[in-house]
């Protein structure tokens, strides 16, 4: 019998304890656009130069995380998208990347790495960022394949997880991990609550892409 997250786990309470802030974020004008094919190839390299520094952070202090007793259970080597990233860059922005400076990238990337001093809330971001590529980021994969007319996922490899063989199982596995997570009352509490401030950060970033779609419109 395959044993599963509950309804009352940690899983649940950090996917039902975040979902108007997860619904602010996919609703914010940026990603409305992206949804629809509307961004150009200007604004998709702006937003992985936008999202780059936050995977930096997520998979420098997972590393330094991978032996503690509560985020080791989480470290997974394919799950790291900096590297997919980079390969992307070269697709979206050949002549190089594109600056875009950002107060709420440096906002994200400050929280992310302020958790290795409260690494129960590191679960937050592992979650946030990864869970989502394997869940509506598959949707934008596919969405910006038909968009741009790829036939070989030539600039996608941030949606794309060779050492993962089929996302449903191991997000199943993940859910499991976290109702398993050895954490008190109030951290599971506190997990919840730096999820919904995960979303808000992703958020901002979005608003501050969004201001720029006059550049973006496709």
């Amino acid at each position: 019998m395959t044993v599963t997250a509950t309804e009352t786990g940690l899983a649940a309470r950090m996917r039902t304890g975040s979902q108007a802030e997860h619904n602010d974020a996919e609703s914010s004008v940026f990603m409305n656009a992206l949804l629809k094919g509307e961004v150009n190839e200007t604004g998709y390299a702006e937003y992985l130069v936008a999202l780059r520094p936050v995977y930096e952070a997520l998979e420098k202090v997972g590393r330094e995380l991978a032996d503690h007793p509560v985020v080791g259970a989480l470290i997974d080597a394919g799950l790291e998208r900096l590297s997919a990233i980079d390969v992307d860059l070269e697709h979206w922005a050949p002549a190089g990347a594109p600056t875009f400076e950002s107060k709420a990238v440096a906002n994200y990337v400050a929280r992310v790495n302020a958790t290795l001093d409260d690494p129960v809330l590191y679960v937050a971001h592992h979650y946030t960022r990864y869970l989502g590529d394997l869940s509506g980021g598959q949707a934008i994969g596919k969405l910006l394949g038909r968009a741009f007319d790829i036939d070989d996922k030539s600039g996608l490899s941030l949606y794309e997880f060779p050492a993962i063989d089929k996302p449903k199982p191991f997000k199943d596995g993940y859910r499991l991990r976290l109702d398993e997570l050895d954490v008190s009352e109030e951290d599971r509490a506190r997990i919840v609550e730096e999820v919904r401030v995960a979303f808000s950060l992703n958020s901002a970033v979005f608003a501050e892409l969004g201001r720029n779609m006059d550049r973006y419109q496709r």
